[in-house]
Parts: C-alpha cells; sequence; structure tokens
C-alpha cells in the first residue's frame, strides 16, 4: 500500500508557436517556477513544443508548412539537455508533451517525454493513432512505446496518453495492466476550433474522469490555449482564416472517484494549477473496485498488446536515457 503524498501540478500555457527554442525556454522557466512552489511532479499540455498543428484545421493540405512544423519538432535527446538539467537542477519529475522529430530524418510523432528527477528520460511514448487531420503530420507509434515509468525516490508508477488516443480504449487498459497510480492526459485547446465550441471540454472532461475511475488513477490533465503567438503565425504565414480562435484549454487534476483536486481552469492565461496527490487514498478506491485484481476478471476478459518494434529508433528513445550533463 503507498503512503507517498505528491505536490503536483498540471500546467495551462500557451507556448511560443513555431518557436523550439522560444517554448523549451518557457519550459524550463515553468520547471524553475513549479520548484519554488515546492512542486515535485509537473506536466505539460500536448506537443507544447512547439505547439499544435491548427493549420491542418484551418487550410488545405500544404506539405511547405508541414516541412515547418519539422524543422521546429523536438529530437530526442539532442534538443532537451535544459530540459533535463532543469529536472535535474530541480528535482522534479516533469511530463512534456512535444512534436517528435524522428533523430537524423523527417519523420513525426505526437509525443509524451517522462523525465526523472535526476534529468534521465524515463522513456518517449509515441501517441499511436493521430487523429483526422493530424494524420498530414504525425505517424502512428507502436505498442513499444504503451509504457508506464516508477521514477527514483517515488512510490508510484506513471504514464500517459495524447488527447483523443484516450477513446482507444485498449491504449487505456495497457496502462492499466501496468499498475499506473498517476495518469497524464496531455491536451490541447479544443474548444476553440470551429464545431467544437459547445463540446470540446465536455469530452475532455468526460474521458479524464473516466480514465480516473476505471483506471483507480489520480489524473493530471494539462492544456494549452491559444494564444496570438499562435494566430499570428498562421496569419502571417498562411493567410487569414476563421476557423481557430483565441483562448480554450480545460486544465485540471482529478481524483480516482472523479472529484476535482483543482480546476477546471479555462482561462487565457498562464497558471500552474497545484494540488496534493494522496496515494493512500487508492486504499479505498481499490476495496471497491481494483483493475488490476478483483475487479479484472481475467478468465473472462483478455488484452494483447503488441509491443513489437516498429519504428527504427524505437530502442533508442523508449528509455532510460541518462542526462549527458557536458
Amino acid at each position: 500500500m503507498l503512503r507517498e503524498k505528491v505536490k503536483a501540478a498540471a500546467v495551462h500555457a500557451a507556448p511560443v508557436y513555431m518557436n523550439k527554442s522560444d517554448s523549451l525556454h518557457k519550459v524550463t522557466s515553468l520547471i524553475a517556477q513549479a520548484a519554488s512552489e515546492s512542486i515535485t511532479l509537473l506536466a505539460f499540455p500536448e506537443v507544447f513544443v512547439p505547439g499544435f498543428p491548427y493549420f491542418t484545421n484551418c487550410y488545405p493540405p500544404n506539405a511547405t508548412t508541414v516541412a515547418l512544423y519539422a524543422e521546429q519538432s523536438v529530437v530526442v535527446p539532442d534538443d532537451l539537455g535544459e530540459v533535463q538539467a532543469a529536472c535535474a537542477t530541480h528535482k522534479i519529475v516533469v511530463v512534456l508533451g512535444i512534436s517528435e522529430r524522428m533523430r537524423g530524418g523527417h519523420s513525426l510523432f505526437n509525443s509524451i517525454v517522462t523525465i526523472d528527477t535526476d534529468g534521465t528520460i524515463l522513456g518517449v511514448h509515441r501517441k499511436v493513432q493521430p487523429t483526422w487531420a493530424e494524420r498530414l503530420v504525425w505517424g502512428q507509434g507502436s505498442g513499444y512505446t504503451l509504457r508506464t515509468y516508477k521514477p527514483k525516490d517515488t512510490e508510484y508508477r506513471i504514464g500517459g496518453l495524447a488527447c483523443w488516443e484516450h477513446t482507444i480504449n485498449g491504449a487505456r487498459q495497457a496502462l492499466i495492466d501496468q499498475g499506473q497510480h498517476i495518469h497524464v492526459g496531455c491536451w490541447p485547446a479544443l474548444d476553440i476550433l470551429e464545431g467544437f465550441e459547445d463540446v470540446a471540454c465536455a469530452q475532455i472532461e468526460a474521458l479524464m474522469k473516466a480514465h480516473a475511475l476505471t483506471a483507480q488513477v489520480f489524473v493530471l490533465c494539462p492544456s494549452s490555449y491559444v494564444d496570438e503567438t499562435c494566430l499570428q503565425w498562421m496569419e502571417k504565414n498562411l493567410g487569414p482564416q476563421d476557423k481557430v480562435k483565441a483562448g480554450g484549454g480545460w486544465t485540471a487534476i482529478i481524483h480516482p472517484f472523479c472529484s476535482l483536486i483543482a480546476g477546471p481552469y479555462t482561462t487565457s492565461e498562464d497558471k500552474l494549477l497545484v494540488g496534493e496527490i494522496d496515494l493512500s487514498q487508492l486504499d479505498l478506491v481499490k476495496a471497491y473496485v481494483d483493475g488490476i485484481g478483483h475487479y479484472k476478471r481475467p478468465e473472462v476478459f483478455k488484452l494483447e498488446v503488441d509491443t513489437t518494434q516498429r519504428w527504427m529508433d524505437e530502442p533508442d528513445i523508449a528509455g532510460p536515457i541518462p542526462w549527458n550533463k557536458a
């Protein structure tokens, strides 16, 4: 049984759109801010670096724009040295959403990087199924990166999924079966998309609470919002559009019984949404329902996850990748 208490925060912030360097600098600044508030676990939104490719929802397909996006995408571990150093300096676990570019290549993935308190990259998860127009940008991740991690000197196992990947029940169950205690659901702002204004936040809340209860985990739900750097970049480089507006986002921390520990926060201002995760509270939750124990019914239901390596570089990014202080 777990007795650790974790001071955690979900980041509600906008990146410096299509600017890898400045967005990574913002990441390290937010890590320092979190450390000053004694936060030990910090979760960032989906593809916080270099921002969500809203242009796929606003304009006809354009390979030139995707090439620009690829240039600003993150190579693991090459581009993450300063973030790893910040984690090591401030002794903080960070879960960071990035657009990842394959090292030495051009293919992109919607990825989540988990970094330990000594700067070690515990691993990278690649979203197994990009959604709708996202398929113009990102490839499909494989089951090889569907993993949870145990940070050093902690009691908990943590894992994450990106956005509508949470609708893939098999992906969620794969993390449940690994004994997940804390889940990070990384999201962009969706309620600023044409057609999603009235439903996106309800969808996010439903998916996050569903995983909290069915997995019996604490859920960090970080989200970005759309700011002027995004809107101005698109208008300057691609022309006027009316499909995406400023604002948006739904950020919260959720208890396994679906109560809100913090949030929801939906304002267009940067904020670290802070809450205490008391892992001992899982004792009562698991007495009622234990998805890897007495409520599993393994003789009735079986999940088969293909964890075979599919991409040539997966062993290089699966972790652990120690921080190279040099």
